[in-house]
């Protein structure tokens, strides 16, 4: 069972990897809000189904105000992904967007008071310098769509923590379900008014919002639910990990992106930080102890 789960840990790794090239599909048409309000609502009605068994009448007061908090931060940070990978390719916007792992700590420090631990932050300055070498090539330039993707990271970090913190407390599934109709809306509701609706009446939006919504939110969500009662926390975060380099691989063979070798130093160092983050100090027996989340 345990092989079982990692192997579909694995493909909702590279699920949410190719995710990317369909999200720079609809880069390329320019299209932001409508893009994110269509498939975050879409993914909301494919999840719907599984919140059946809980009448609404049952959902918690408090439930609704936290619903309200994830999807605000979830429409933020999706918005700032998808605007930041109009201007950079899938590969820099998948690694771009890892780093809300090695932001975790520096968030709870900075606002909860939890003390990073000493790994974390070897991760931070690990992260800072792949990023650098990622985005600007070795060059004191910063491209505008991965600053957008550095900025989104941080709120995919508020939105983990207020996940963790609050979410946890409630169903999940009518959790989930609120939160991407929420983000679908907010999105929705801005696109109509900044972009041409009929910019997405064309068959490549249409299908990297139908991948999007159907598999990367909708199966592959489902899937890590499942897989993830069934091994180690540490295995699924190192898998999961896995994302940013399927972005990078997928962005190359699909839309025939390319890194320069020190940019692939910089997607290198990166996801050394990502996967150092996820472990504790060493302990008096010199073994490393690793993150249980």
């Amino acid at each position: 069972m345990r092989l079982k789960a990692d192997l579909t840990l694995f493909l909702v790794s590279v699920i949410w990897g190719t995710a990317f090239v369909a999200q720079r599909i609809a880069g390329q048409q320019e299209s932001v809000y409508l893009f994110n309000g269509f498939r975050y609502l879409l993914a909301a009605i494919i999840v719907l189904p599984f919140t059946l068994r809980n009448p609404i009448n049952k959902i918690p007061r408090e439930q609704y105000k936290w619903m309200l908090v994830a999807g605000f931060l979830l429409f933020v940070g999706s918005a700032l992904q998808q605007a930041g990978v109009v201007y950079t390719t899938a590969g820099n916007a998948g690694f771009i967007t890892s780093l809300y792992v090695v932001l975790i700590p520096i968030v709870l420090f900075l606002f909860w008071k939890e003390k990073p631990r000493w790994l974390a932050v070897v991760a931070v300055g690990l992260a800072a310098v792949g990023a650098f070498l990622l985005s600007t090539g070795g060059k004191l330039e910063v491209h505008a769509g991965d600053a957008l993707e550095l900025i989104g990271a941080l709120f995919w970090a508020f939105h983990v923590i207020v996940l963790g913190k609050f979410a946890s407390r409630y169903e999940a599934m009518s959790f989930s379900v609120g939160q991407l109709a929420i983000c679908g809306l907010l999105n929705f509701g801005i696109g109509v008014f900044v972009e041409p609706f009929q910019s997405v009446n064309n068959l490549p939006l249409i299908g990297a919002i139908v991948y999007t919504a159907v598999f990367s939110l909708g199966i592959a969500y489902t899937l890590q639910v499942w897989a993830q009662r069934h091994t180690p926390p540490t295995d699924a975060a190192l898998i999961l990990g896995l994302e940013s380099v399927f972005s990078v691989i997928s962005g190359w063979l699909i839309l025939g992106e390319k890194l320069a070798w020190i940019q692939i130093i910089g997607c290198g160092l990166i996801l050394f930080a990502v996967l150092l983050s996820q472990f504790k100090e060493w302990n008096s027996s010199g073994k490393i102890v690793t993150t249980k989340f």
